[in-house]
């Protein structure tokens, strides 16, 4: 095991009174695993992965990360945007890690050269990110991630603001990062073929205030690709999270409605 979390509520104060975001979130990530959270919007799921990040504190409830410490860092963000710095050029936006840490500067461009080649961005090293398509920020991102030598990488909707060719690249590309040292990856997505693709399990979440319903494991064998959206067993997934999930999303819904209406 690497990643406990027990109980794990949120509220949140606003100027309509206390509102719950997640009811008591419990679940257990594997050393190594791909895991996945989807749910319906507004269902807590970036809510618990700052909980998890220590971006944010939760109400109840703890996040316990298990084992021995293996890495420099318990975890790294990739973001639904790429978050890089304007003013910096690519190779000198991956080794942000290093630079917290007060490492020695002549390790910044050997780690940012090194983790560039990984995600096949070095050719690229001196662009400003102004010059880069979404796809090649959000390779940078994950070039960031993976240097700062994390425990655990958390990805919020990664792949959201890109176009659906690009996204389909972006998967089988972070599949291809991820086998290479198989890291301990939980990912949020809204997207069911996006889960079913790269994970080794998925926990789907009910409206808010979020709770987990069940815990899923894909019977779709790796290494996957494309071509893995044709198996039987990928539609199967699929279905059984979809018949889960319908629910929650009307209810999700029926709720944002009848709040517009008040």
């Amino acid at each position: 095991m690497k990643l406990v979390v027990h109980g794990v509520t949120k509220e949140f104060v606003t100027g309509q009174g206390v509102t719950r975001a997640l009811g008591g979130v419990s679940l257990e990530v594997r050393d190594r695993e791909f895991f996945g959270i989807i749910g319906p919007t507004g269902c807590g799921k970036t809510t618990l992965l700052h909980i998890i990040a220590g971006l944010e504190k939760p109400t109840q409830g703890t996040v316990e990360f298990v084992g021995a410490k293996r890495t420099k860092s318990m975890v790294s963000m990739v973001f639904q945007e790429s978050a890089l710095m304007p003013w910096r050029n690519v190779e000198e936006n991956v080794p942000l890690g290093a630079e917290f840490r007060q490492e020695e500067p002549s390790v910044y461009k050997r780690v940012s050269r090194f983790f560039l080649e990984v995600v096949k961005m070095l050719d690229f090293a001196g662009a400003q990110p102004h010059e880069l398509s979404g796809g090649m920020k959000q390779k940078v991102a994950i070039a960031r991630a993976l240097a700062n030598d994390p425990e655990v990488i958390l990805m919020d909707e990664p792949f959201a603001s890109l176009d659906a060719q690009t996204r389909l690249l972006m998967r089988e590309e972070l599949l291809r990062i991820w086998e290479r040292d198989k890291k301990t990856v939980i990912l949020v997505t809204h997207n069911l073929d996006e889960a079913v693709m790269l994970c080794d399990r998925i926990a789907v979440m009910s409206s808010r205030p979020g709770l987990i319903k069940s815990v899923v494991t894909v019977d779709v064998p790796r290494p996957r690709n494309f071509k893995s959206m044709k198996d039987p067993d990928f539609s199967r997934c699929m279905e059984k999270i979809w018949d889960m999930l319908r629910y929650e999303v009307d209810s999700a819904m029926n709720a944002a409605h009848s709040s517009k209406r008040a």
